[in-house]
């Protein structure tokens, strides 16, 4: 099955990219792909809904991991939601990312990035 990338900039600094299909050997250079065309110097913020991916292999979780270190290295932030089960399972098992980055859904994560936007402008 192929996967299907919908990319969609909330705002300057933060990127959405649902998925929906398989991350595999197969499609990870495609996400990878997508990544590096839609990955501009000013996003700071890296949201995958996964949704609808209904699978992934360690081929997909390298991707994952390049992003967070590229996004670690500008001092950004990658964030995962709408996990579904399988996914879940597979990212608990390898231990792919901490559990503060994966969220139940998206407005889980808009929630806790007010929070932390809020508590940023308090310091100020």
């Amino acid at each position: 099955m192929a996967l299907q990338i919908l990319v969609e900039n909330i705002n300057p600094s933060t990127l959405s990219l649902e998925l929906d299909g398989q991350l595999d050997s197969l499609t990870a250079n495609d996400l990878d792909q997508s990544i590096q065309i839609n990955l501009t110097q000013n996003i700071q913020t890296l949201v995958f809904d996964l949704q609808k991916l209904s699978f992934v292999s360690s081929a997909g979780l390298r991707i994952f991991a390049k992003s967070r270190k590229t996004l670690k290295s500008r001092e950004g932030k990658v964030y995962f939601t709408n996990l579904t089960p399988q996914v879940k399972r597979v990212f608990d098992i390898v231990k792919a990312v901490p559990i503060s980055e994966v969220f139940a859904s998206t407005e889980e994560l808009d929630a806790y990035l007010t929070v932390m936007q809020s508590e940023v402008t308090e310091e100020d």
